[in-house]
């Protein structure tokens, strides 16, 4: 009992300062997902996930890692292509217990026009001092995934966030993140705890004098140099395995998501909890085919006359597997309610040095 006390501290403390300086969804590029299969399940997958996705899902599946090395790849683009999401993955069995990864993700906008010095002191118009830059988000996680026995495993994951809007705007931050798995028969229930010492990402801004003129003329606040927080975040996971035939399968899974950062638009919103509870299911079919669906992102908005209804976000997916290459797709709708066009993803994994 006595070794829980200084963990309560710390999160305690972390809570608390995190309330100060802490925006609610920071990083949270961090949160949108990887993988077509996990999209396809609405991001319900953190107990069934493994092979180089689990990395970014729960890095105590890595354990379960039955190839020697496995490479997870995708690409994904939202609004229209202007932004741009990508995710690269490496994982290698150690031994027969346990397994490490290492995962990239970018999460950015490219060829963004800068005018802050479209006027030059005279006040002449001169489109050849229009510049462009990128704003973007990168990350780079080591995860570590071991068993501890046939049934549970326990793993951990250290990242380095680097966050830049061009050549004046950097910041760089450290997290980590920790989680648990129980499988037994056709039940598993699983745990990861997001950030949970908060990240910190400490922002630096470097503005030229045109820039601080014009934010000066347009009556825009200077940025300042400081820290930035992100919250821990908890998900919890249990699935069901249904075998209806020899090599035939059912998965469902649910997941929720319990975040500390302040009232959230989800099904169950509370400062400074909110709960988001997810739902996915796949259907597989001899390890060769599975098809894909899920309910998430349960949001309460307004419709035409003004009356506060439910909204929710479907999404389905299909994935094939052939000889040791793992291709997915999903086909998303970010918010059901919303004129957001659906969005194709795909993603792929395959084995080196097969069995």
């Amino acid at each position: 009992m006595k070794k829980i006390y200084p963990i309560l501290f710390i999160l305690i403390s972390n809570y608390i300062i995190g309330q100060i300086n802490s925006p609610k969804y920071s990083n949270e590029f961090l949160n949108i997902g990887v993988g077509a299969r996990s999209l396809a399940m609405s991001n319900s997958v953190i107990t069934s996930t493994k092979g180089a996705m689990a990395g970014y899902w729960n890095p105590a599946n890595l354990a379960n890692m039955k190839k020697d090395i496995q490479i997870g790849l995708m690409h994904a683009e939202y609004f229209a292509g202007i932004a741009k999401y990508d995710f690269g993955s490496i994982v290698k069995k150690l031994d027969d217990k346990s397994s490490f990864g290492f995962s990239f993700i970018r999460f950015g906008v490219d060829n963004i026009p800068n005018t802050t010095e479209l006027i030059d002191a005279q006040g002449n118009i001169n489109y050849d001092r229009i510049t462009y830059f990128s704003a973007a988000d990168l990350a780079f996680i080591g995860s570590y995934g071991k068993k501890v026995n046939d049934y549970l495993s326990v793993g951990g994951s250290v990242k380095i966030i680097n966050r830049k809007a061009g050549d004046f705007a950097k910041a760089w931050g450290f997290g980590v993140d920790i989680s648990s798995t129980y499988k037994k028969n056709d039940w598993g229930i699983a745990i990861v705890a997001k950030d949970v010492t908060s990240t910190f990402n400490v922002w630096n801004y470097e503005l030229s004098n045109e820039m601080i003129n014009t934010f000066n003329s347009t009556g825009n606040e200077l940025p300042e140099n400081g820290l930035e927080l992100t919250l821990p975040r908890v998900i919890l996971g249990v699935f069901k395995n249904y075998e209806f035939e020899k090599n035939v399968h059912l998965l469902i899974e649910f997941n929720s998501d319990i975040t500390t950062d302040g009232r959230r638009n989800v099904l169950i919103s509370g400062n400074p909890f909110s709960i988001d509870p997810h739902i996915g299911a796949e259907f597989n079919i001899r390890d060769l085919v599975f098809l894909r669906g899920g309910f998430g992102n349960i949001q309460k908005t307004p419709d035409l006359t003004g009356k506060m209804i439910y909204t929710i976000q479907p999404n389905l997916g299909l994935g094939i597997n052939i000889k040791g290459v793992e291709i997915e797709y999903a086909l998303t709708d970010i918010g059901d309610a919303s004129i957001a066009e659906y969005s194709n993803i795909f993603s792929l994994k395959f084995n080196l040095n097969p069995e």
